[in-house]
């Protein structure tokens, strides 16, 4: 039972799109992460992901809309709708999704990561 500073554990992350494990609750992780740019069209057929921004901002983008997320927001992405977040400058964001969520989804190529790091 130890706390987590949420600044202090991002300030160890210094590349993009490659998420870290920072606590694991009842099947879900927590992972922390740094966007910058557009990822990957995708979508996840079994689980919703929660992504809330800690610091700066990026778009979800959706096939029929865009959604900016700002600082101290979140938005849950349901499972089975394909998705894209983009961030034109860096941004931090707090992930809380299943265990066995693959970060691509049902997408592999340079930006899959099967085995995240615990930070």
């Amino acid at each position: 039972m130890n706390k987590v500073n949420l600044s202090e554990k991002l300030s160890l992350i210094k590349d993009f799109w490659n998420p870290h494990i920072a606590g694991e609750l009842n099947g879900q992780m927590v992972k922390l992460v740094k966007f910058k740019g557009p990822f990957v069209w995708h979508h996840h057929d079994n689980e919703d992901e929660l992504f809330l921004v800690v610091k700066g901002s990026f778009v979800m983008e959706f096939r029929d809309k865009n959604v900016q997320i700002n600082e101290g927001e979140f938005i849950i992405v349901p499972r089975g709708v394909e998705h894209r977040p983009n961030a034109p400058e860096e941004v931090e964001v707090v992930l809380f999704e299943p265990a066995t969520t693959l970060n691509t989804g049902n997408t592999r190529n340079e930006l899959t990561r099967e085995k995240l790091e615990h930070i």
